[in-house]
């Protein structure tokens, strides 16, 4: 393979669109680019003007797997800007809001989109044929995810109950208690899953990686606390941008994230996980600990049995969140527009997500600056399929070319699920 050119035109089974070159020179990687090429949205852009009541169901636009990590780091920053914070009743319906979202998220990656690498199909369509009640499973557990989202945030998709303060409505405890029966199968069946993605096939494959994430002094992190790094930088969410910056290149519509003075670095699952072990519940530290997973993972491939991880943390904290839930005197703080500069990050399905908004004293949005994670981890994916294809270029076209797509899903980057055409040519 001394010279050879790995194509992937449209990448499968993410969302979104965007494809992988990977060019290998005299049998060294010569360049590696994950293009991004959907057209830019300007969601930043068109968020000026508007008052800052609009931001949460605006930025929940931005996308339709996680839509509640948008509204979460919108109503955060917003209340940040105004010296408000929420009593907790509010701050725990969120969570459970939250929670809902991750285990719809997660379950979808897992089963619809990763899981067929490891088991050799080309997508989930053909494991279904092959394996319906995987399939079928799967399906149950995600649509649990999306009836939290419903009963608390009044759809599953881009949600209309949030609100700068709180929610616009708080659900009763008898519209919360069905969900427990379903959440506490849902449990059992993500505990299942965990050990049977540890069986997987990985590659021999790890990465020295600077992981960054949100870590909260009580809690496994949904939404802020403080910035840690792998490194030992610990920062508050309003130090982001003296110590992360967003690059243009040219090859690619979504800015790369880097972190200044270090360079490329992880969000997401593994981040987490490896930041705040922890901090994850004992019986979701007991699931891995019997599936044989513990920090510090830098298989990228192994992020899969870390969504399982947290897919049981998940389940669990909703349940217990319900089962302890009494609803909130009020459903929403009363807020006065002022001017100010507020910042907020929680933690998406993909990783830290961070909004900071400038604010007018009548309320109007006059600047807004929104990182999602998926451009934080674009140049981190690109060095991976650069080590990947170093390591494992005499593997056979089709596979190699196959490993490549696998390594960008390792990371669930959020530019919608696309067709697409793969060929591997030699230069």
């Amino acid at each position: 393979m001394n010279n050879r050119v790995i194509r992937v035109d449209q990448l499968a089974r993410v969302e979104g669109e965007g494809s992988l070159i990977v060019k290998v020179s005299d049998g060294k990687v010569a360049d590696v680019k994950l293009r991004i090429f959907e057209p830019p949205r300007f969601f930043e852009a068109f968020l000026r003007g508007r008052k800052f009541t609009e931001a949460p169901d605006i930025t929940a636009r931005i996308c339709g797997i996680c839509p509640v990590a948008y509204q979460m780091s919108s109503v955060m920053a917003m209340e940040d800007a105004m010296g408000l914070t929420v009593d907790d009743g509010i701050r725990r319906l969120r969570r459970l809001l939250y929670c809902g979202e991750w285990i719809e998220s997660h379950v979808l990656h897992m089963y619809m989109l990763h899981a067929p690498d490891f088991l050799g199909y080309e997508d989930a369509l053909l494991l279904a044929k092959d394996k319906p009640e995987i399939v079928a499973n799967a399906l149950k557990m995600k649509k649990i995810g999306n009836d939290v989202m419903t009963v608390v945030g009044g759809r599953e998709i881009h949600p209309i109950n949030v609100r700068v303060g709180g929610f616009y409505r708080v659900p009763r405890k008898d519209e919360l208690l069905p969900l427990l029966e379903r959440l506490k199968w849902g449990l059992d069946q993500a505990i299942a899953t965990a050990k049977l993605v540890s069986t997987f096939d990985f590659p021999d494959f790890e990465m020295d990686y600077e992981f960054v994430s949100l870590r909260h002094p009580e809690e496994y992190p949904l939404m802020g606390g403080r910035i840690v790094t792998s490194s030992g930088l610990d920062i508050s969410i309003r130090e982001y941008e003296f110590h992360f910056e967003e690059r243009h290149v040219p090859h690619s519509n979504a800015l790369h994230g880097l972190e200044r003075g270090h360079g490329r670095y992880q969000v997401g699952p593994l981040a987490r996980f490896n930041l705040n072990f922890d901090r994850l519940s004992p019986l979701a530290r007991q699931v891995a600990s019997d599936v044989k997973i513990a920090p510090i993972v830098r298989n990228p491939f192994k992020s899969i049995i870390v969504r399982a991880i947290e897919s049981v943390y998940a389940y669990e904290q909703a349940i217990r969140i319900i089962e302890e839930y009494e609803a909130p005197p009020l459903a929403s703080h009363p807020l006065t527009p002022s001017a100010g500069i507020g910042c907020g990050a929680s933690e998406a399905p993909r990783g830290m997500l961070y909004h900071r908004y400038r604010v007018a004293d009548d309320g109007t949005i006059r600047d807004a600056k929104i990182v999602p994670p998926t451009a934080q981890n674009q140049p981190t994916i690109e060095e991976d399929v650069r080590a990947f294809v170093g390591k494992f270029g005499g593997l056979p076209r089709e596979e190699l070319t196959w490993k490549c797509e696998q390594a960008v899903r390792n990371y669930d980057p959020c530019i919608s699920c696309a067709t697409h055409f793969v060929s591997l040519e030699e230069a």
